[in-house]
C-alpha cells in the first residue's frame, strides 16, 4: 500500500503568496486544505490543484475575522483522524488609511484577521503536531514588522515575535515555526487595499515563485526567520542596529 500523502492547510489561498505556496506545496507531493471567504475561488484553484498535480484539494470557506468560522479552521487542524503536517498562516489584508481615519471596526477587523487568526490557528497546529511528533508551521509576517508605520506593522511585528517564541517552546518535538518576512512582492495585495505603488522602484519587488521556493527551502532547514531577497535581508539587518528613533523618523 502506498504511504498516504502529506497534507497542508493554507489560509488566504486563493491569490498571491498564499496560492503560490499552495501550487508549489502540491507540486511538492502534499494533498491541500484551502482556506478563503471566495466559495467561487476557492472551488477554481482547487479544480486547478487537482488538474495540475494530482493533489486532494479540500475547500474550507471561512472568514478569519469572525470567530466561528475561524473555529472550524483550527477544529479541522485538531482532527486526530485527518492530520495537517504543514501549517501556512498566510490570510491577511491592508488599510488604506492612517490609524486615526480608519474605522475603528475595520481595525478591530485586520487585528482578527493579522494576530488572533494566527495565535488560534498556530494554538490548534501545534497541539495537533506535537501529539504526532512532526510538523511545520509558516506564519507569514513582513518586513514591514521591523519598521513603525501603522497597525499592518505592528500586527506583523507581533507575528514575527509570537513565532520566534513559538520556534523556542517547539524546540525538541519535531515540529518547527518559521516566520516569512517578504517585502513589496508582485500579488494583488496593494490593489485590493487601493494602495498605489507607482513610485516604488523595480528592484524593491519580489516574485512569488521565488519568494515561496525560498521560503519551504528555509523551512525544510529548520530557519526561524525567513526573509526572502538580498535587497530585505540587507534592510532588515539594518534595521535591527540603528536606533529606533531613526525608523520612526522615517516612517514620518
Amino acid at each position: 500500500m502506498p504511504l498516504p500523502k502529506p497534507t497542508a492547510l493554507v489560509t488566504g489561498a486563493t491569490s498571491g503568496i498564499g496560492l503560490e505556496f499552495a501550487r508549489q506545496l502540491a507540486a511538492g507531493g502534499h494533498d491541500l486544505v484551502i482556506v478563503a471567504r471566495d466559495t467561487a475561488r476557492l472551488e477554481r484553484v482547487a479544480a486547478e490543484l487537482t488538474d495540475r498535480y494530482a493533489a486532494h484539494v479540500e475547500t474550507l470557506p471561512a472568514d478569519l475575522a469572525v470567530r466561528a468560522e475561524l473555529q472550524r479552521v483550527a477544529d479541522r487542524l485538531a482532527d486526530p483522524d485527518r492530520p495537517v503536517d504543514v501549517l501556512v498562516n498566510n490570510a491577511g489584508f491592508a488599510l488604506k488609511g492612517r490609524f486615526l481615519q480608519n474605522d475603528i471596526a475595520d481595525e478591530e477587523r485586520h487585528l482578527d484577521v493579522l494576530v488572533r487568526a494566527v495565535l488560534v490557528l498556530s494554538h490548534a497546529g501545534a497541539q495537533a503536531m506535537t501529539a504526532r511528533g512532526r510538523g511545520r508551521i509558516v506564519n507569514v509576517s513582513s518586513v514591514a514588522g521591523f519598521i513603525a508605520s501603522g497597525t499592518y506593522s505592528a500586527a506583523k511585528a507581533w507575528v514575527t515575535t509570537f513565532t520566534e517564541g513559538l520556534a523556542s517552546e517547539l524546540a525538541g518535538t519535531g515540529v518547527t515555526a518559521t516566520a516569512l518576512c517578504p517585502g513589496f512582492t508582485h500579488t494583488e495585495f496593494h490593489q485590493r487595499a487601493g494602495i498605489r505603488m507607482d513610485s516604488t522602484p523595480g528592484f524593491m519587488w519580489l516574485d512569488a515563485r521565488r519568494l515561496v521556493a525560498d521560503a519551504l527551502a528555509d523551512v525544510e532547514k529548520g530557519r526561524v526567520l525567513s526573509v526572502p531577497g538580498a535587497q530585505y535581508k540587507a534592510i532588515v539587518g539594518l534595521l535591527r542596529v540603528v536606533p529606533r528613533s531613526l525608523v520612526r523618523a522615517r516612517a514620518r
